[in-house]
């Protein structure tokens, strides 16, 4: 198993896309439009059980139930899971 030292001149600073295999610099309005893009077109194509949402323990509350309500209300996935149960 392979160690790699954590580096922080590494760390991706802005928000990025992928265009033409590579990935370039975007503004936050496009990466999250091109994120939500991404999420409604597997949603359409395979359907709403093809998406899954994965939350973390470390998320409150209040946010692990606006996950959840997200994915059910609005892309319309049960598909929902967690590490909090394991």
């Amino acid at each position: 198993m392979a160690q790699h030292k954590f580096e922080p001149y590494m760390r991706i600073t802005e928000p990025m896309v992928r265009e033409n295999g590579k990935l370039r610099v975007a503004s936050w309005q496009e990466a999250l439009a091109k994120a939500a893009s991404g999420l409604a077109n597997a949603r359409d194509a395979f359907s709403p059980s093809a998406v899954g949402f994965f939350s973390c323990s470390k998320s409150t509350n209040e946010m692990n139930f606006i996950a959840q309500k997200f994915a059910r209300a609005v892309i319309g996935t049960n598909n929902i899971d967690s590490c909090n149960r394991t």
